[in-house]
């Protein structure tokens, strides 16, 4: 499949124009951590604030076990009301109910074993929680995998095949490499903690104060990266770290892009198109706070930038999908489409602005649609299939939604423009089931309705 387009989730405080990167600027702000480490305090000012009025106690909210149709815009459990629209609720557990005693959601991922039963993996303060999603889209608990150091509320998961890539911020954490086959015979009748280290295919231990932001995988090749390790003045300069995992019980580094300095999300493929002199090249999207860098690493031992290009307005570019973490001026998250046919020079063609407020965070695109987890605004699904023939985004239309985050609903259309609510969802499964974690309450399974994609 050609690769003409992609979606970023970039910050940006007006309508953005392709432009080079700014280095003053980039120095002042951006290199030197500086803007970095502004929303980082923004964050933690809001989980204490969360924490002190106990909105992390995930014992104070109900199973919702039954199936929950949205009907006239609401989908109603008891006292539990949710905004929604195409998008019925399936099960809802929380946090504790998912083996956690710390609660706080950050990261997901799914994966679906040989013979086609799907499961999910929970990033967690207190380590990773896994379910199987049943065939009725019901969670059924398994059990847990530890932080490998201390707890953390930065956990990012990704799969690289059956492997489970964990990362965290966390000090001494490394990168915990879990074989998912190994949940193929448990009894949910009798939840499994395995051993942060013993329990492992491999773990890699020699990221820079044992931290990374997080962590990216390319399941056609075998290798997996770090992003956003810290310190930024080591030698990686938080780049794109590369790790071999040949023998995934003995991971080792095999260099790093370190020219543009920190990277905070990437993507990585092999290219097959339609710049032909990359086609069957290792190619990298860096999402790196005021550009979209982009990279041939198929050297690892001499990666090379490609092209690095800012925008107008740029604030945080955050993370972005083939086919920005503020939101826009006016508090509406935008969604930035990039002509990337030419891997040199990237073009922005055009954007797509959500009707509600709110911050956006994490996106990934399949079939055509852009499946997006924007903290309080909750889980949004895009029809983004109209860019191939207008990159202006003006055929971009949302088709779904499910508010995860009713303690806003008393301002109605506008909602809290902070960092509460979803930070993640899992939505390629071949059952249509859709796992949404949150931050405060736990794990919903969604399903958009029958017809919706039409």
């Amino acid at each position: 499949m050609f690769i003409r387009s992609a979606l970023l989730s970039l910050s940006a405080l007006a309508v953005a124009k392709e432009l080079p990167k700014d280095e003053v600027k980039a120095a002042e702000l951006y290199d030197s951590g500086v803007r970095h480490n502004n929303i980082m305090s923004l964050k933690q000012e809001t989980f204490a604030r969360q924490e002190a009025v106990g909105a992390y106690d995930s014992k104070q909210y109900a199973e919702i076990a039954e199936h929950v149709e949205c009907i006239n815009g609401t989908a109603i459990s008891g006292s539990d009301s949710f905004r929604c629209n195409n998008i019925d609720l399936y099960h809802f557990q929380s946090h504790s109910q998912l083996g956690s005693t710390l609660g706080f959601g950050s990261s997901s991922w799914g994966w679906t074993s040989p013979d086609g039963r799907e499961f999910v993996a929970i990033g967690q303060q207190d380590g990773t929680a896994f379910a199987e999603i049943t065939s009725e889209g019901k969670f059924s608990y398994l059990g847990r995998l530890p932080q490998y150091s201390v707890a953390s509320k930065w956990r990012e998961i990704r799969a690289h095949g059956d492997l489970m890539i964990i990362g965290s911020e966390a000090q001494g954490h490394g990168i915990q490499i879990f074989d998912m086959n190994k949940l193929l015979t448990l009894d949910p009748a009798s939840p499994v903690t395995f051993h942060k280290l013993n329990d492992l295919v491999g773990h890699y231990d020699k990221l820079p104060s044992g931290r990374t932001h997080n962590v990216v995988t390319n399941p056609s090749g075998k290798y997996i990266y770090s992003v956003g390790a810290q310190p930024r003045t080591d030698a990686c300069a938080s780049g794109i770290i590369f790790i071999d995992i040949s023998d995934p019980s003995k991971p080792t580094n095999a260099g790093c892009a370190s020219a543009d300095g920190y990277v905070h999300d990437a993507q990585c493929v092999f290219y097959k198109g339609p710049d032909t002199q990359y086609v069957g090249k290792e190619i990298c999207y860096g999402y790196n706070e005021d550009t979209l860098t982009i990279y041939d690493i198929t050297d690892k031992k001499a990666p090379v930038v490609l092209s690095r290009t800012s925008y107008e307005g740029a604030s945080y570019t955050h993370q972005g999908s083939l086919l920005d973490e503020s939101p826009g001026a006016d508090g509406h998250p935008v969604t930035y489409i990039w002509d990337i046919s030419s891997l040199k020079a990237p073009k922005q063609t055009g954007l797509y602005k959500s009707g509600a407020k709110g911050i956006d965070h994490n996106q990934y695109v399949s079939e055509g649609f852009a499946y997006q987890s924007n903290y309080g605004t909750g889980f949004r699904v895009l029809d983004v299939r109209s860019i191939p023939s207008d990159p202006t985004g003006a055929g971009v239309k949302e088709i779904g939604f499910f508010d995860v985050y009713p303690e806003d609903d008393q301002q109605p259309g506008t909602g809290i423009i902070d960092f509460v609510g979803t930070w993640s969802s899992y939505a390629l499964f071949k059952s249509g089931y859709i796992f949404v974690n949150t931050m405060e309450r736990g794990g919903f399974i969604l399903k958009l309705k029958e017809g919706a994609r039409v």
